[in-house]
């Protein structure tokens, strides 16, 4: 009777323990990730923001920030939940009415979106501004995924360009219409909407697509061509939107001339207010040297332009230290690197690359961001994903995860069911 009963405990214990696992499934390094850097996220928005309080100018507060962004936190955690527990099939099937809802809804916020910053990119909703941008560079990567699964065995031996110019031969508009169009046609024209809002958004697209491709085996040869065809086209794209007034492409090219002044040390300053943003964000830095100055104790709130969003980085190497922030950094590169292992996993192409897609995407975000803080490149406006203050990006990015989680879920439960037949 002792040993029936003990049995009965040991049982209920199992089955309680497995009923938790069920609840939280997935990499759980990337959910302690994702945890680490939502509370991150609310150190730092909260802390920067302190200059609102002197700011005269300023409708919101410290503590409006801080709510705002806890609200944002609190939305992001079940909706990582949520995501996450549904199978990546739906995903799939979901992909080409999402992707194209994205697109009309990123064209419709330059009629009737919000401007902020000389830059139409947000659709108001109530008291609420959206980003369709966002969604579509998540879209984006899935529609590549998708398109490139269904050449599945045999893209490293098709064109996904034309061989010539010739578009008047039957060969070369073969090759345009079934493969080219299906392959590339998201990225261009993805590419293409986003660009004259924000183009750093619509060269990271570009890049990820890149590496997607490369990854998927499309030969070196086609890629070449791919981006040296995109390259001429965005450069004459950019200057035909900059002459008749469209678009920011002054904004681009002001930021690039201001970049390649501060490496050439041209100009001199004769005030703190004469910095340019960068140059503040690299003071930041100095002052934050390897320990930081402690949690809101930065003098740089005060000198950084937008540190709770395009600056969030340097600002926390002020307060923090470079060691915490150099952690930090290997956090994104974790998130990667966890993407790739459950790339590995993967049995069939749509899952693999979509993981590696938005882990990718995920992670060379916040790299532009990284290196535009100590001037490695020109100022981007990309944000630190998962900590700059922002609905969109964070809810996106929260999307993004919860897809890869999904995917990681669904790995598990296969290996775990084939090795409960190998055992039986």
């Amino acid at each position: 009777m002792a040993k029936a009963d003990t049995h009965r405990e040991e049982s209920g214990a199992e089955e309680l323990l497995n009923r938790h696992k069920r609840v939280i499934e997935g990499d759980r390094m990337l959910w302690i990730i994702f945890m680490v850097l939502i509370v991150v996220s609310i150190l730092v928005v909260y802390s920067s923001t302190a200059k609102m309080a002197f700011d005269i100018s300023s409708t919101m507060t410290t503590a409006d920030s801080l709510r705002q962004q806890i609200m944002l936190v609190v939305l992001a955690i079940p909706l990582l939940f949520v995501v996450h527990k549904i199978d990546y099939k739906h995903f799939m099937r979901l992909t080409p009415l999402l992707y194209y809802l994205f697109v009309i809804l990123t064209v419709a916020t330059y009629f009737i979106g919000a401007t902020t910053n000389g830059a139409a990119r947000w659709i108001a909703l109530g008291p609420i501004q959206f980003q369709p941008s966002e969604g579509l560079k998540i879209m984006t990567i899935l529609m590549l995924a998708k398109r490139m699964d269904s050449f599945t065995g045999n893209i490293n031996k098709v064109n996904i360009l034309p061989t010539s110019w010739h578009f008047r031969d039957s060969k070369q508009m073969t090759i345009l219409k079934n493969n080219t169009r299906p392959i590339l046609g998201p990225v261009i024209l993805s590419c293409a909407v986003i660009m004259p809002a924000h183009t750093s958004s619509a060269i990271l697209i570009f890049i990820t697509s890149v590496i997607m491709l490369f990854i998927g085996r499309v030969r070196i040869k086609e890629l070449l061509k791919f981006v040296v065809a995109m390259g001429v086209v965005g450069i004459v794209g950019l200057t035909f939107l900059s002459a008749i007034g469209i678009g920011r492409g002054d904004t681009a090219g002001g930021r690039f001339s201001v970049w390649l002044e501060e490496w050439r040390g041209e100009g001199t300053v004769e005030s703190m207010y004469e910095l340019s943003d960068t140059q503040r964000a690299m003071i930041a830095i100095h002052d934050g040297g390897l320990f930081g100055e402690g949690a809101g104790q930065s003098t740089a709130r005060a000198v950084v332009i937008h540190p709770e969003s395009d600056y969030a980085y340097s600002f926390f190497i002020s307060e923090y230290g470079l060691i915490i922030a150099l952690i930090l950094m290997f956090l994104y590169l974790w998130i990667f690197f966890r993407s790739i292992e459950i790339f590995r996993r993967c049995t069939t192409v749509f899952p693999g690359l979509m993981t590696l897609g938005l882990g990718l995407l995920i992670t060379c975000q916040a790299l532009l961001h990284i290196l535009v803080q100590v001037n490695i490149i020109p100022e981007t406006g990309q944000t630190l994903p998962l900590i700059s203050r922002g609905g969109s990006s964070l809810l996106f990015t929260t999307i993004a995860l919860g897809m890869i989680l999904s995917v990681s879920r669904k790995s598990s439960m296969e290996k775990a069911k084939t090795k409960k037949e190998e055992d039986e």
